[in-house]
């Protein structure tokens, strides 16, 4: 019989979420960031080289759970917080949620708040994640991209940027959120999103391959399996859930792309009162490869952190290579059959 089940170790791996504070500034900081930031950060010590036969490192990340609102000076501020904080307690790679930027209140406000990939949000962020030597996530930017001016829309963009405060990845949501819940929920982000047009190849970065996706992308298994057949270790989905779908398919939907895809998910998100309009369900969390939550946010702004195990990983998909048993000669041949796809 096949046991792949987590190990103690694992299990025991659940890292408290760590409610956001002014991190005090560590004797001999080097990381001074100007402007509107009077905080410091230090950049975390490289570690020294393991003995042969030691236990290999793991890398840490940390998940950022925030309150946006249309105040983008002070969302800023409480963002780099969280990231400072985190780079003091050794993370190397930090996630942020869709809207980390701001959440509008209304489409008019969201348009003329939206900036593009050279604007001074951006620019602030690439500073942050140079002085703190860290890889930042952003997930979901209000970006106006080359054709803004043509459309008058913008894209959900997935930014990530290196310790030199260098992008590596721009990926525009390809999966757009129309809902309508009567008396709950609406949502028409197509009304003024432009569609993304292409998944990205999974990058490599300290914690493994990481594969971008947004928010409403959750719902599209099709998506994690193409980033796993394209080497894919770890998943994002920075999201904004609404309470009414997160406290219904948020945990559930995140371990299910974590077990099909025997990948590490994790997931940045918006908490509470966004503003009059609109409330978020919160609860980041991280799942490991065996569909475990080995980290998880409690209510309001904070942190939570896990360590990245490829080894374990590996021991999963070893023992069950599901990608292995895909009969993707089969997948897809329904309809060619004469059976009409369903609405």
């Amino acid at each position: 019989m096949l046991r792949a089940a987590p190990r103690t170790s694992s299990v025991r791996r659940l890292l408290r979420c760590l409610p956001g504070r002014d991190p005090a500034p560590p004797a001999g900081a080097r990381c001074q960031l100007r402007g509107s930031l009077p905080a410091q950060c230090q950049p975390p010590q490289q570690p020294a080289r393991p003995m042969e036969g030691a236990p290999r490192l793991r890398p840490l990340v940390a998940v950022c759970q925030v309150t946006s609102t249309p105040d983008k000076e002070q969302n800023f501020a409480s963002c780099a917080r969280l990231v400072q904080e985190a780079a003091q307690r050794g993370a190397s790679l930090i996630f942020l949620p869709e809207g980390f930027d701001y959440i509008g209140e209304d489409t008019a406000q969201t348009l003329s708040l939206a900036e593009g990939l050279d604007g001074d949000i951006m620019t602030r962020y690439s500073q942050l994640a140079r002085q703190c030597q860290v890889w930042l996530s952003l997930g979901g930017f209000h970006e106006r991209g080359q054709d803004w001016a043509a459309t008058g829309r913008i894209y959900n963009c997935h930014v990530l940027l290196d310790p030199h405060g260098r992008l590596v990845a721009a990926y525009r949501k390809t999966h757009l959120c129309d809902v309508e819940l009567q008396g709950r929920v609406s949502l028409r982000e197509s009304s003024f999103t432009n569609p993304g047009t292409q998944l990205l190849p999974p990058v490599d970065t300290p914690a493994g391959k990481l594969g971008l996706s947004v928010c409403y992308d959750l719902r599209f298994p099709e998506v994690s399996l193409a980033l796993r057949r394209a080497g894919a270790q770890l998943l994002t989905y920075p999201s904004a859930f609404t309470f009414p779908t997160g406290s219904a398919h948020w945990e559930v939907l995140l371990r299910a792309r974590a077990i099909e895809t025997q990948c590490y998910v994790v997931a940045a998100a918006q908490t509470g009162q966004n503003h009059g309009k609109r409330t978020s369900f919160g609860h980041a969390m991280v799942v490991d490869p065996w569909g475990a939550v080995v980290a998880q946010c409690r209510e309001g702004p904070g942190l939570c952190y896990a360590e990245i195990d490829l080894d374990y990983l590996q021991q999963v998909r070893s023992q069950m290579p599901v990608q292995g048993h895909r009969r993707h000669d089969l997948y897809g041949t329904i309809e060619a059959k004469g059976l009409a796809p369903a609405p």
